[in-house]
Protein backbone atom coordinates (compact mmCIF):
# COMPACT_ATOMS: atom_id res chain seq x y z
CA UNK A 1 0.00 0.00 0.00
CA UNK A 2 2.32 2.10 1.32
CA UNK A 3 5.40 1.27 -1.48
CA UNK A 4 2.89 2.83 -4.20
CA UNK A 5 3.12 5.97 -3.11
CA UNK A 6 6.36 6.73 -1.24
CA UNK A 7 8.73 8.49 -2.99
CA UNK A 8 6.42 8.65 -5.74
CA UNK A 9 7.46 12.35 -6.67
CA UNK A 10 11.25 11.09 -7.27
CA UNK A 11 9.66 8.21 -9.59
CA UNK A 12 7.52 10.40 -11.82
CA UNK A 13 10.28 13.06 -11.85
CA UNK A 14 12.76 10.46 -13.59
CA UNK A 15 9.81 9.23 -15.71
CA UNK A 16 9.49 12.69 -17.09
CA UNK A 17 13.36 13.54 -17.67
CA UNK A 18 12.53 10.83 -20.88
CA UNK A 19 10.05 13.42 -22.58
CA UNK A 20 12.65 16.14 -21.89
CA UNK A 21 14.65 15.46 -25.48
CA UNK A 22 10.83 15.80 -27.16
CA UNK A 23 10.07 19.51 -25.38
CA UNK A 24 13.11 21.12 -26.27
CA UNK A 25 12.45 20.29 -29.96
CA UNK A 26 9.07 21.71 -29.13
CA UNK A 27 9.78 24.64 -27.44
CA UNK A 28 13.34 25.30 -28.89
CA UNK A 29 14.53 25.30 -25.52
CA UNK A 30 17.84 24.51 -23.36
CA UNK A 31 18.29 22.04 -21.23
CA UNK A 32 18.38 24.25 -18.09
CA UNK A 33 14.58 25.48 -19.34
CA UNK A 34 13.78 21.95 -19.46
CA UNK A 35 14.85 20.56 -16.24
CA UNK A 36 12.97 23.77 -14.09
CA UNK A 37 9.99 21.05 -15.04
CA UNK A 38 12.27 18.32 -12.79
CA UNK A 39 12.91 21.20 -10.59
CA UNK A 40 9.25 23.13 -10.10
CA UNK A 41 7.99 19.84 -9.36
CA UNK A 42 10.71 19.00 -6.75
CA UNK A 43 9.97 22.23 -5.06
CA UNK A 44 6.48 21.32 -4.68
CA UNK A 45 6.71 18.42 -3.61
CA UNK A 46 9.36 19.32 -0.75
CA UNK A 47 8.48 23.31 -0.35
CA UNK A 48 5.03 22.53 0.91
CA UNK A 49 5.99 20.35 3.51
CA UNK A 50 4.38 22.66 6.16
CA UNK A 51 1.59 22.70 4.63
CA UNK A 52 1.18 19.19 3.87
CA UNK A 53 1.89 18.79 7.70
CA UNK A 54 -0.81 20.64 9.33
CA UNK A 55 -3.54 19.14 6.57
CA UNK A 56 -2.30 15.67 7.65
CA UNK A 57 -2.79 16.94 11.41
CA UNK A 58 -6.20 18.58 10.57
CA UNK A 59 -7.82 16.26 8.28
CA UNK A 60 -5.99 12.67 8.64
CA UNK A 61 -3.98 10.82 6.23
CA UNK A 62 -6.81 9.23 3.83
CA UNK A 63 -8.67 12.52 2.51
CA UNK A 64 -5.67 14.42 2.31
CA UNK A 65 -4.04 11.75 -0.23
CA UNK A 66 -7.33 11.20 -1.86
CA UNK A 67 -7.31 15.23 -3.17
CA UNK A 68 -3.33 14.59 -3.96
CA UNK A 69 -4.11 12.04 -6.20
CA UNK A 70 -6.52 13.88 -7.58
CA UNK A 71 -4.25 17.14 -7.81
CA UNK A 72 -1.75 14.97 -9.73
CA UNK A 73 -4.09 13.74 -12.26
CA UNK A 74 -5.35 16.80 -12.90
CA UNK A 75 -1.80 18.43 -13.14
CA UNK A 76 -0.86 15.82 -15.71
CA UNK A 77 -3.80 15.86 -17.81
CA UNK A 78 -3.95 19.81 -18.28
CA UNK A 79 0.07 19.63 -19.34
CA UNK A 80 -0.46 18.00 -22.61
CA UNK A 81 -2.72 20.96 -23.60
CA UNK A 82 0.21 23.32 -22.81
CA UNK A 83 1.24 25.33 -25.72
CA UNK A 84 4.57 27.06 -23.84
CA UNK A 85 7.16 25.62 -21.08
CA UNK A 86 5.63 28.37 -18.64
CA UNK A 87 2.07 26.41 -18.57
CA UNK A 88 4.22 23.53 -18.30
CA UNK A 89 5.99 24.67 -15.41
CA UNK A 90 2.28 25.70 -13.91
CA UNK A 91 0.50 22.10 -14.85
CA UNK A 92 3.21 19.79 -14.06
CA UNK A 93 5.56 21.27 -12.06
CA UNK A 94 3.02 23.19 -9.45
CA UNK A 95 0.02 21.16 -10.04
CA UNK A 96 1.47 18.23 -10.19
CA UNK A 97 3.98 18.58 -7.52
CA UNK A 98 1.59 19.72 -4.73
CA UNK A 99 -0.63 16.94 -5.61
CA UNK A 100 2.31 14.20 -5.38
CA UNK A 101 3.47 15.83 -2.39
CA UNK A 102 0.01 15.48 -0.91
CA UNK A 103 0.33 11.83 -1.60
CA UNK A 104 4.44 11.51 -0.38
CA UNK A 105 3.96 12.87 3.34
CA UNK A 106 1.08 10.90 4.22
CA UNK A 107 2.08 7.94 3.40
CA UNK A 108 5.80 7.90 5.28
CA UNK A 109 3.59 9.36 8.41
CA UNK A 110 1.15 6.08 7.77
CA UNK A 111 4.33 4.35 8.20
CA UNK A 112 5.54 5.90 11.10
CA UNK A 113 2.16 5.13 13.10
CA UNK A 114 1.75 1.33 11.82
CA UNK A 115 4.86 -0.03 12.57
CA UNK A 116 7.59 0.75 15.41
CA UNK A 117 10.16 -2.95 15.54
CA UNK A 118 10.04 -3.62 12.67
CA UNK A 119 10.18 0.48 11.17
CA UNK A 120 13.25 -0.26 9.29
CA UNK A 121 12.24 -3.46 6.91
CA UNK A 122 8.74 -1.84 6.09
CA UNK A 123 10.08 1.63 5.40
CA UNK A 124 12.60 -0.54 2.61
CA UNK A 125 9.28 -2.73 1.75
CA UNK A 126 7.49 0.76 0.47
CA UNK A 127 10.32 2.81 -0.34
CA UNK A 128 10.62 -0.31 -2.90
CA UNK A 129 7.25 0.75 -4.58
CA UNK A 130 9.10 3.70 -6.30
CA UNK A 131 11.55 1.72 -7.96
CA UNK A 132 8.69 -0.77 -9.33
CA UNK A 133 6.96 1.91 -10.99
CA UNK A 134 10.29 3.30 -11.85
CA UNK A 135 10.84 -0.43 -14.06
CA UNK A 136 7.47 0.47 -15.93
CA UNK A 137 7.32 3.89 -16.34
CA UNK A 138 10.79 4.80 -18.00
CA UNK A 139 10.08 2.03 -20.96
CA UNK A 140 6.53 3.01 -21.03
CA UNK A 141 7.07 6.31 -21.50
CA UNK A 142 9.31 6.26 -24.16
CA UNK A 143 6.79 3.87 -25.88
CA UNK A 144 4.35 6.81 -25.40
CA UNK A 145 6.03 9.15 -26.79
CA UNK A 146 6.97 7.28 -29.88
CA UNK A 147 3.18 6.33 -29.93
CA UNK A 148 1.32 9.42 -29.31
CA UNK A 149 3.64 11.91 -28.60
CA UNK A 150 4.68 13.77 -25.72
CA UNK A 151 1.04 15.07 -25.52
CA UNK A 152 -0.71 12.03 -25.22
CA UNK A 153 1.93 10.85 -22.80
CA UNK A 154 1.02 13.38 -20.56
CA UNK A 155 -2.68 12.73 -20.80
CA UNK A 156 -1.99 8.70 -20.15
CA UNK A 157 0.21 9.07 -17.76
CA UNK A 158 -2.70 11.84 -15.68
CA UNK A 159 -5.09 9.10 -16.16
CA UNK A 160 -2.52 6.28 -14.23
CA UNK A 161 -1.99 8.66 -11.57
CA UNK A 162 -5.51 8.64 -10.35
CA UNK A 163 -4.35 5.41 -8.86
CA UNK A 164 -3.22 7.25 -5.93
CA UNK A 165 -6.24 7.88 -4.77
CA UNK A 166 -7.16 3.67 -4.68
CA UNK A 167 -4.34 4.17 -2.74
CA UNK A 168 -5.53 6.21 -0.44
CA UNK A 169 -8.77 4.63 -0.18
CA UNK A 170 -6.63 1.59 1.53
CA UNK A 171 -4.98 3.61 4.11
CA UNK A 172 -6.96 2.35 7.55
CA UNK A 173 -7.12 4.52 10.77
CA UNK A 174 -5.77 2.59 13.80
CA UNK A 175 -8.28 2.49 16.37
CA UNK A 176 -7.75 4.41 19.38
CA UNK A 177 -8.54 2.30 22.02
CA UNK A 178 -10.21 -0.87 22.15
CA UNK A 179 -14.08 -1.29 21.54
CA UNK A 180 -15.18 -1.10 26.03
CA UNK A 181 -12.36 -0.21 27.34
CA UNK A 182 -14.11 3.12 28.75
CA UNK A 183 -12.45 6.24 28.09
CA UNK A 184 -9.07 6.64 27.94
CA UNK A 185 -6.93 9.59 29.53
CA UNK A 186 -7.25 13.13 27.85
CA UNK A 187 -5.93 13.36 25.02
CA UNK A 188 -3.61 16.52 24.76
CA UNK A 189 -4.39 18.99 21.72
CA UNK A 190 -1.95 18.09 18.82
CA UNK A 191 -0.04 21.08 17.27
CA UNK A 192 -0.57 22.06 13.59
CA UNK A 193 3.14 22.02 13.00
CA UNK A 194 5.39 21.85 16.40
CA UNK A 195 8.55 23.73 15.46
CA UNK A 196 9.71 22.55 19.05
CA UNK A 197 12.07 20.31 16.84
CA UNK A 198 14.17 22.43 16.18
CA UNK A 199 15.80 21.93 19.69
CA UNK A 200 17.11 19.11 18.94
CA UNK A 201 20.79 18.97 17.60
CA UNK A 202 20.22 15.58 15.82
CA UNK A 203 17.21 16.93 14.00
CA UNK A 204 19.01 20.52 13.42
CA UNK A 205 22.28 18.12 11.51
CA UNK A 206 20.02 15.93 9.59
CA UNK A 207 17.80 18.84 8.05
CA UNK A 208 21.32 20.69 7.12
CA UNK A 209 22.56 17.91 5.75
CA UNK A 210 19.71 16.60 3.82
CA UNK A 211 19.15 19.88 2.48
CA UNK A 212 22.96 19.73 0.99
CA UNK A 213 22.36 16.28 -0.49
CA UNK A 214 19.35 16.93 -2.63
CA UNK A 215 20.93 19.93 -4.58
CA UNK A 216 22.99 16.64 -6.36
CA UNK A 217 21.19 13.59 -5.28
CA UNK A 218 17.90 13.76 -8.14
CA UNK A 219 20.54 15.00 -10.87
CA UNK A 220 22.30 12.22 -12.25
CA UNK A 221 18.85 10.53 -13.18
CA UNK A 222 17.33 13.66 -15.24
CA UNK A 223 20.29 13.69 -17.41
CA UNK A 224 21.77 10.44 -18.15
CA UNK A 225 19.25 9.58 -20.80
CA UNK A 226 19.41 12.75 -22.28
CA UNK A 227 23.37 12.01 -22.07
CA UNK A 228 22.97 8.46 -23.40
CA UNK A 229 21.27 9.81 -26.66
CA UNK A 230 24.01 12.57 -27.15
CA UNK A 231 26.15 9.48 -27.40
CA UNK A 232 23.91 8.18 -30.16
CA UNK A 233 22.51 5.70 -28.04
CA UNK A 234 19.13 4.59 -29.58
CA UNK A 235 15.76 6.67 -27.53
CA UNK A 236 14.67 3.05 -26.17
CA UNK A 237 18.27 1.99 -25.09
CA UNK A 238 18.65 5.54 -23.36
CA UNK A 239 15.45 4.59 -21.50
CA UNK A 240 16.73 1.36 -20.54
CA UNK A 241 19.18 2.94 -18.76
CA UNK A 242 16.57 3.95 -15.80
CA UNK A 243 14.98 1.13 -15.85
CA UNK A 244 18.57 -0.59 -14.77
CA UNK A 245 18.59 2.21 -11.77
CA UNK A 246 15.18 1.02 -10.95
CA UNK A 247 15.57 -2.69 -11.20
CA UNK A 248 18.51 -2.56 -8.83
CA UNK A 249 16.86 -0.17 -6.81
CA UNK A 250 13.99 -2.76 -5.96
CA UNK A 251 16.46 -5.16 -4.16
CA UNK A 252 18.42 -2.22 -2.77
CA UNK A 253 15.52 -0.38 -0.38
CA UNK A 254 14.44 -3.68 1.19
CA UNK A 255 17.95 -4.91 1.51
CA UNK A 256 18.81 -1.79 3.14
CA UNK A 257 15.60 -2.01 5.32
CA UNK A 258 16.58 -5.42 6.98
CA UNK A 259 20.23 -4.74 7.59
CA UNK A 260 19.05 -1.64 9.53
CA UNK A 261 16.42 -3.23 11.44
CA UNK A 262 19.30 -6.07 13.14
CA UNK A 263 19.31 -5.31 16.87
CA UNK A 264 23.11 -4.66 16.32
CA UNK A 265 22.65 -2.28 13.53
CA UNK A 266 19.52 0.13 14.38
CA UNK A 267 21.71 2.08 17.11
CA UNK A 268 24.13 3.43 14.07
CA UNK A 269 21.82 3.84 11.59
CA UNK A 270 22.42 7.35 11.10
CA UNK A 271 26.24 6.37 10.18
CA UNK A 272 24.98 3.82 7.65
CA UNK A 273 22.81 6.55 6.17
CA UNK A 274 25.63 8.70 5.87
CA UNK A 275 27.81 5.96 4.76
CA UNK A 276 24.93 5.73 1.66
CA UNK A 277 25.36 9.28 0.63
CA UNK A 278 28.88 8.94 0.60
CA UNK A 279 28.60 5.73 -1.66
CA UNK A 280 26.05 7.57 -3.74
CA UNK A 281 28.52 10.68 -4.40
CA UNK A 282 31.48 8.97 -4.75
CA UNK A 283 29.34 6.79 -7.50
CA UNK A 284 28.66 10.25 -9.53
CA UNK A 285 32.18 11.22 -9.18
CA UNK A 286 33.22 7.79 -10.89
CA UNK A 287 30.38 7.86 -13.35
CA UNK A 288 31.57 10.89 -14.33
CA UNK A 289 34.36 9.03 -16.38
CA UNK A 290 31.60 6.86 -18.53
CA UNK A 291 32.08 7.62 -21.60
CA UNK A 292 30.17 4.54 -23.83
CA UNK A 293 26.58 2.91 -23.45
CA UNK A 294 28.36 -0.03 -20.99
CA UNK A 295 29.31 2.50 -19.04
CA UNK A 296 26.26 4.38 -18.29
CA UNK A 297 25.00 0.86 -17.45
CA UNK A 298 27.41 0.07 -15.06
CA UNK A 299 26.75 3.91 -13.51
CA UNK A 300 23.38 3.34 -13.21
CA UNK A 301 23.46 -0.37 -11.68
CA UNK A 302 25.81 1.42 -8.76
CA UNK A 303 23.45 4.17 -8.50
CA UNK A 304 20.57 2.13 -8.00
CA UNK A 305 22.11 0.62 -5.22
CA UNK A 306 23.55 3.79 -3.46
CA UNK A 307 20.09 5.28 -4.24
CA UNK A 308 18.14 2.93 -2.91
CA UNK A 309 20.28 2.80 0.62
CA UNK A 310 19.22 6.18 1.10
CA UNK A 311 15.74 5.66 -0.41
CA UNK A 312 15.40 3.23 2.33
CA UNK A 313 17.22 5.30 5.52
CA UNK A 314 16.28 8.97 4.82
CA UNK A 315 13.27 8.91 6.25
CA UNK A 316 13.62 6.01 8.68
CA UNK A 317 16.82 7.92 10.34
CA UNK A 318 14.38 11.43 10.75
CA UNK A 319 11.43 9.24 12.12
CA UNK A 320 14.26 7.58 14.96
CA UNK A 321 15.50 11.11 15.49
CA UNK A 322 12.26 12.95 16.69
CA UNK A 323 9.62 10.58 17.19
CA UNK A 324 6.27 9.30 16.54
CA UNK A 325 4.47 12.23 18.07
CA UNK A 326 6.80 15.09 16.31
CA UNK A 327 7.29 13.43 13.07
CA UNK A 328 4.27 14.58 10.94
CA UNK A 329 5.90 18.11 11.75
CA UNK A 330 9.35 17.14 11.14
CA UNK A 331 8.96 16.06 8.01
CA UNK A 332 7.15 18.97 6.78
CA UNK A 333 9.79 21.05 8.21
CA UNK A 334 13.05 19.16 6.43
CA UNK A 335 11.35 19.08 3.01
CA UNK A 336 10.80 22.88 3.31
CA UNK A 337 14.44 23.38 4.12
CA UNK A 338 15.26 21.17 1.22
CA UNK A 339 12.83 23.05 -0.97
CA UNK A 340 15.50 25.54 -2.08
CA UNK A 341 17.92 23.02 -2.56
CA UNK A 342 16.21 20.92 -5.38
CA UNK A 343 14.86 24.29 -6.97
CA UNK A 344 18.62 24.90 -7.47
CA UNK A 345 20.24 21.33 -7.94
CA UNK A 346 18.59 20.50 -11.71
CA UNK A 347 18.91 23.69 -12.98
CA UNK A 348 22.52 24.53 -12.17
CA UNK A 349 23.59 21.39 -13.87
CA UNK A 350 21.28 22.54 -16.88
CA UNK A 351 22.85 25.86 -16.78
CA UNK A 352 26.35 23.87 -16.57
CA UNK A 353 25.91 21.54 -19.18
CA UNK A 354 24.72 24.61 -21.52
CA UNK A 355 27.83 26.67 -20.92
CA UNK A 356 30.15 23.76 -21.14
CA UNK A 357 28.35 20.89 -23.19
CA UNK A 358 29.93 17.77 -21.39
CA UNK A 359 27.84 16.00 -19.01
CA UNK A 360 31.00 14.77 -17.04
CA UNK A 361 31.23 18.76 -14.93
CA UNK A 362 27.41 17.80 -14.25
CA UNK A 363 28.44 14.58 -12.75
CA UNK A 364 31.39 15.79 -10.77
CA UNK A 365 29.26 19.03 -9.06
CA UNK A 366 26.23 16.43 -7.77
CA UNK A 367 28.89 13.87 -6.73
CA UNK A 368 30.97 16.87 -5.03
CA UNK A 369 27.30 17.69 -3.24
CA UNK A 370 26.22 14.66 -1.99
CA UNK A 371 29.80 13.18 -0.55
CA UNK A 372 29.65 17.15 1.53
CA UNK A 373 26.39 16.30 2.86
CA UNK A 374 27.50 12.65 4.23
CA UNK A 375 30.28 14.65 5.80
CA UNK A 376 28.67 16.95 7.61
CA UNK A 377 26.15 14.41 8.81
CA UNK A 378 28.59 12.29 9.95
CA UNK A 379 31.08 14.55 11.88
CA UNK A 380 27.86 16.56 13.34
CA UNK A 381 26.75 13.58 14.77
CA UNK A 382 30.15 12.58 16.10
CA UNK A 383 31.25 16.18 17.60
CA UNK A 384 27.76 16.84 18.37
CA UNK A 385 26.17 13.74 20.04
CA UNK A 386 27.89 13.27 23.04
CA UNK A 387 25.55 9.87 24.32
CA UNK A 388 27.35 6.11 23.29
CA UNK A 389 25.18 3.49 21.33
CA UNK A 390 25.85 1.03 24.50
CA UNK A 391 24.31 3.40 26.92
CA UNK A 392 21.10 3.44 24.64
CA UNK A 393 20.81 0.11 24.42
CA UNK A 394 21.08 -0.16 28.32
CA UNK A 395 18.45 2.58 28.33
CA UNK A 396 16.42 0.93 26.37
CA UNK A 397 16.67 -2.58 28.58
CA UNK A 398 15.61 -0.90 31.32
CA UNK A 399 12.62 0.13 29.91
CA UNK A 400 11.58 -2.66 27.73
CA UNK A 401 8.15 -4.56 29.07
CA UNK A 402 8.44 -8.22 30.28
CA UNK A 403 9.17 -10.99 27.57
CA UNK A 404 6.07 -12.72 28.95
CA UNK A 405 3.49 -9.57 28.91
CA UNK A 406 1.61 -9.64 25.23
CA UNK A 407 0.56 -6.09 24.47
CA UNK A 408 -2.19 -5.32 21.76
CA UNK A 409 -1.25 -3.00 19.42
CA UNK A 410 -4.54 -1.06 19.68
CA UNK A 411 -3.53 -0.09 23.00
CA UNK A 412 0.30 0.69 22.10
CA UNK A 413 -1.65 3.01 19.59
CA UNK A 414 -3.50 4.25 22.16
CA UNK A 415 -1.01 4.91 24.99
CA UNK A 416 1.01 6.51 22.40
CA UNK A 417 -1.34 8.83 21.01
CA UNK A 418 -2.54 9.57 24.57
CA UNK A 419 0.27 9.86 26.57
CA UNK A 420 3.11 11.28 24.17
CA UNK A 421 5.07 12.41 27.95
CA UNK A 422 5.27 9.06 28.60
CA UNK A 423 6.04 7.12 25.97
CA UNK A 424 10.15 7.45 26.23
CA UNK A 425 10.22 9.46 23.09
CA UNK A 426 11.63 12.18 25.32
CA UNK A 427 14.51 9.88 26.02
CA UNK A 428 17.26 11.08 23.16
CA UNK A 429 19.43 7.76 22.09
CA UNK A 430 22.21 7.70 19.02
CA UNK A 431 18.48 5.49 17.85
CA UNK A 432 16.40 8.47 18.25
CA UNK A 433 18.56 11.39 17.95
CA UNK A 434 21.34 11.89 15.08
Amino acid sequence: MGGAVVDEGPTGIKAVSVFFKELMREFGIGYSDTAWISSILLAMLYGTGPLCSVCVNRFGCRPVMLAGGLLASLGMVAASFCGSIIQLYLTTGVITGLGLALNFQPSLIMLNRYFNKRRPMANGLAAAGSPVFLCALSPLGQLLQDHYGWRGGFLILGGLLLNCCVCAALMRPLEASRPGSGPGPQRPARRLLDLSVFRDRGFVIYAAAASIMVLGLFVPPVFVVSYAKDLGVPDTQAAFLLTVLGFIDIFARPAAGFITGLKKVRPYSVYLFSFSMFFNGFTDLTGSTASDYGGLVVFCIFFGISYGMVGALQFEVLMAIVGTQKFSSAIGLVLLLEAIAVLIGPPSGGKLLDATHVYQYVFLLAGAEVVASSLVLVLGNFFCIKKRPEAAVEEGERHKPPADVRVDSREVEHFLKAEPEKNGEVVHTPETSV
